[in-house]
């Protein structure tokens, strides 16, 4: 459906119609029926019905095309790229449905079709064809689940809108109608809003009139890393805000450059024992009994539980407790350069305190290296 509406927006700016009362505007509308003019030539000649399908066809291509190009750049990449299209062209739909249907949950009823969800908390029967004939979007998800499983996936793990926790239940309730384990075969993470401020007020969008942000317009406004690790470094369910000013700042209020800042300190350090000529010596002639001081302490004591934290944060798929162990880190890593000395000054000796500092800096660097690569976000060397 919201294709359909997709198509006939295009279609309307294309011939310099106004766009239908339920369609979509905004800029991009008009660039993209544009460069479908000038890439099908003839196309404004073909009759109603043809000339909606190639705005259809064409359209989804350049869309799909460019939320690929849009992804590349901002570090994400999937596996698949799902149609839900393909569920219905392939005869997916119906075959999940007889899948359910041998599963005992599919009745009719008032001349639709419906899934029997109640049986399993759900708060009402679902529909998969209504009375017209026409599938629902509950059918597809139901064939989209089956798939998913079909394809070798253990557990399905759903990331949905803040406004859809109505599907929980219905996504839990298609597991249990095809026999499988609600508690065990799917996942459903519920994301919530985000918010960009600029000098202080919030950035205003509204689709319906066509003003809406894009992950583009976010790179463009804080750049990659920023957007990544702001993103990940809050629970799913939180509210995010992103202010640009705070992230373009080289402060210490800019969680971002707080961690890259430690991490080039870090590399600053070995660049400066390679220039004095300082050996820090074999690793195994590392002397840890010498890290006595409370801030040494500190950052061994965090390096310790970073296996702990990155298990923590597969098991239960929360991303930001390595984000926040990070900046944890940071802040240690920061107290221990401010109070105590990685080098020897002047002409003092090099002892085995300072080769045991010099390995330290490098384990934590490793780590906090380690842990932006999982996040997505560069660990440069100099800023």
């Amino acid at each position: 459906m919201q294709i359909s509406k997709f198509a006939g927006s295009l279609k309307a700016a294309a011939n310099g119609q106004p766009v239908p009362a339920d369609g979509y505007v905004g800029e991009y509308i008009g660039d993209i029926a544009k460069a479908i003019t000038d890439g099908v030539p003839g196309v404004l000649d073909l009759p109603d019905a043809e000339q909606l399908e190639a705005f259809r066809t064409e359209g989804l291509k350049l869309m799909v095309a460019e939320i690929q190009r849009s992804m590349q750049e901002f570090g994400t990449h999937f596996d698949v790229w799902f149609s839900e299209k393909s569920l219905h062209d392939s005869g997916a739909v119906e075959k999940a449905m007889d899948r359910l249907r041998e599963q005992g949950h599919v009745f009719e009823q008032d001349g639709a079709v419906f899934l029997r969800t109640t049986d399993f908390g759900d708060d009402k029967d679902r529909v998969l064809v209504k009375a017209d004939g026409e599938t629902t979007y509950f059918a597809a998800d139901a064939a989209y689940y089956l798939s998913k499983r079909d394809r070798g996936a253990e557990v399905s793990v759903y990331m949905l809108g803040a406004d859809h926790h109505g599907y929980v239940n219905r996504l839990k309730a298609i597991v249990a109608c095809a026999g499988d384990d609600m508690d065990r075969n799917i996942e459903v993470k519920i994301g919530q809003f985000v918010k960009m401020l600029r000098d202080g007020e919030e950035v205003r969008m509204s689709k319906r009139a066509g003003n809406i942000i894009t992950i583009d317009d976010v790179i463009e406004w804080i750049g990659v890393d920023a957007a990544r690790y702001t993103l990940t470094r809050s629970p799913t369910d939180s509210t995010i805000t992103l202010d640009i000013n705070v992230l373009t700042s080289q402060s210490n209020e800019n969680p971002v450059y707080y961690v890259q800042y430690a991490h080039t300190r870090m590399c600053g350090v070995a660049r400066k024992a390679a220039q004095l000529g300082v050996d820090k010596g074999a690793a195994q002639d590392f002397k840890p009994e010498l890290l006595a001081t409370v801030w040494e302490n500190d950052i061994l004591g965090a390096l310790g539980e970073f296996p702990r934290i990155l298990a923590t944060a597969g098991e239960l798929r929360e991303p930001h407790r390595v984000a926040r162990y990070l900046e944890d880190l940071a802040g240690k890593y920061h107290r221990l350069y401010e109070n105590c000395m990685f080098l020897p000054k002047g002409d003092e000796e090099l002892t085995d305190t300072h080769r045991a500092r010099l390995w330290l800096v490098e384990a934590t660097r490793t780590v906090m290296a380690n842990g932006l690569t999982l996040l997505g976000v560069t660990a440069p060397e100099r800023m």
